[in-house]
């Protein structure tokens, strides 16, 4: 018992007796309202407190005229705790204990309402904050801007409103949407409408402040901002999704007449607070998808080309860059068709120094060098000083070595001429199996000032191929230990068992050797090109395939992540 019941106890005495033990004035002017109720359910005092709680005089009443249910209950129960309970807009604790002779109970009432109020807010804030919280894992869980509407638009009206409506800036005369019922799914869709229809609503895509809800008469939204099948709204809050730097949208909250009510200002506030997450997660995704958009279009032009037929010769090439994650490293490969019938087509493979994007960025410029300097690609040694002079000018400190390669059509026969700058010399395998290796050489291009090469040539019967390639196959460390290189040896017996065949099935086989040397080991990029005059089948088979590829019967890797071109006649 607390010293204040304790002291009304003393102080009330035994009801119906008229003894008190102290001054009845300390009684009626107590802080806490007090009444004395017999065990027949009837008001023997109260005190000036308990009569302006009450609205009225209480002594001698009963006591369901005077108090609310809950204390009547807690009455006839002869509880042992205090109770809680309303008493008009407050809420109180009511203590009770017994009288000093037993015949009845007093009741201390202690106004509560704050602590209520507190312990109320403070579980509602617990669940807001839990909310955004949840709100913002599961938006930034994707970089995919549709994904993202549909868990905003799904999120707001699950929590925050009837239904809820994501507005995304025009694109074109169009306005994306993204509308969600609680308890349904998102709904997608392009509405032709003006922004301005909806109070606040361009406003808010222009990402300038919100307008309060009180301010938009529900009655004029129109008929695309409410879901079919809605009902009469009720209240609107239209909030911007603020970006990064611009306005990601605008986000649309509707109530139904009868409901929860208007939006009060502290849950626009909230709502606001979500809108901001919301807005940041679609505006990351947004900025993803362009910068992946770009990333495409600027990787499309870094990519190994997709080959193409060339009259009466087979070309086919293949690249694996250096980690299986990436799409373009230093190796690269092109082949550039003559512009007039019976001219040599200039083929190109080159390995830069480094790996990753920044060797890619200098092998973009190398190709696109040497595309612009065809009109000169008879003249192998004066394109490669045009090139070494562009390297050398440019801001890059890398240097790169390459191969050109000549090729043109003489009959049954393919007439190469040969210049390697700094690069492994083309390997020719000849009809009988026999591999031999070219005599050019040369040094590498964007290092020094004069870049002497020397040119050779070639002549391949049907049959027989030329394989410019990389030293990533060469120096690819593997094998049953793990640390032996793959080697010229290796290669030229691999290409001896290649006689005679397809210029793509040379480069699958090669290929597939490599990565089954190297394994699931490191590695350099590594990039083949194969130039084959064709067998006279073949040569029918293209033929009669006009537009199509011929279909050849190739041993294949199970995994090797790569890039190929192939051409054939």
């Amino acid at each position: 018992m607390t010293s204040a019941q304790q002291a009304g106890t003393s102080q009330a005495g035994t009801p119906g007796s008229g003894a008190t033990r102290h001054d009845d004035g300390a009684w009626r002017t107590a802080p806490y309202p007090a009444l004395v109720v017999d065990d027949r359910d009837t008001v023997r005092r109260a005190n000036d407190a308990a009569e302006a709680l009450f609205a009225g005089t209480c002594a001698g009443r009963p006591l369901a005229e005077v108090a609310p249910d809950w204390l009547l209950r807690a009455h006839r129960e002869r509880p042992g705790d205090a109770v809680r309970g309303s008493v008009g807009d407050r809420t109180f604790e009511a203590h009770p204990s017994r009288t000093d002779d037993g015949s009845g109970v007093v009741w201390w009432f202690v106004d509560d309402t704050d602590q209520v109020l507190a312990r109320r807010a403070l579980r509602l804030e617990r669940e807001r904050t839990a909310f955004l919280t949840q709100a913002s894992n599961r938006l930034l869980s994707s970089l995919n801007l549709d994904r993202c509407m549909d868990a905003t638009a799904q999120l707001a009206a699950e929590h925050l409103a009837d239904a809820a409506l994501v507005v995304a800036p025009a694109s074109g005369h169009r306005l994306p949407a993204v509308e969600c019922v609680r308890g349904g799914s998102p709904v997608r869709s392009l509405q032709t409408a003006d922004p301005h229809e909806v109070p606040g609503l361009g406003e808010a895509l222009q990402g300038f402040p919100p307008v309060p809800s009180r301010w938009i008469d529900p009655a004029a939204a129109p008929g695309w901002v409410v879901p079919e099948g809605f009902g009469e709204v009720g209240s609107i809050v239209v909030t911007p999704l603020p970006g990064h730097g611009v306005p990601a949208g605008a986000l649309i909250l509707l109530r139904r007449t009868g409901g929860a009510g208007a939006f009060s200002e502290e849950e626009e506030v909230f709502a606001r607070l979500f809108a901001s997450r919301a807005g940041a997660a679609m505006s990351a995704a947004r900025l993803y998808a362009e910068q992946s958009a770009i990333t495409e279009t600027l990787m499309r032009e870094l990519l190994p080309p997709v080959l193409r037929q060339v009259a009466g010769m087979e070309f086919a090439g293949g690249y694996r860059p250096s980690q299986d994650t990436e799409r373009v490293g230093g190796d690269f490969y092109d082949v550039h068709p003559a512009a007039v019938e019976g001219e040599a087509s200039l083929a190109v493979l080159g390995d830069v120094c480094g790996k990753g994007l920044d060797a890619a960025v200098l092998t973009g410029k190398i190709r696109n060098t040497l595309h612009a300097l065809l009109p000169m690609a008879d003249d192998h040694q004066r394109v490669i000083d045009l090139l070494n002079g562009a390297l050398l000018n440019s801001h890059h400190a890398r240097f790169a070595t390459l191969v050109l390669a000549s090729a043109v059509r003489e009959q049954e026969r393919v007439r190469l001429r040969l210049s390697s700058a700094g690069h492994p010399a083309p390997l020719l395998v000849r009809v009988d199996g026999t591999v031999e290796e070219t005599a050019t050489s040369g040094t590498l291009v964007g290092a020094m000032p004069r870049v002497p090469t020397r040119t050779v040539e070639a002549v391949l019967e049907p049959g027989e191929s030329c394989v410019l390639y990389t030293d990533g196959i060469t120096e690819a460390r593997g094998g049953p230990l793990g640390d032996a290189m793959f080697g010229e040896d290796r290669l030229k017996a691999a290409l001896a068992e290649c006689a005679g065949m397809p210029a793509e099935a040379v480069v699958e086989r090669i290929q597939m050797l490599a990565s089954q040397w190297v394994g699931g080991g490191r590695h350099d990029d590594m990039a083949v090109l194969v130039i084959s005059a064709p067998r006279a089948d073949r040569r029918r088979e293209g033929a009669h395939s006009a537009g199509s590829e011929p279909s050849y019967e190739i041993a294949r890797s199970p995994v090797i992540p790569r890039t190929r071109g192939r051409l054939s006649t």
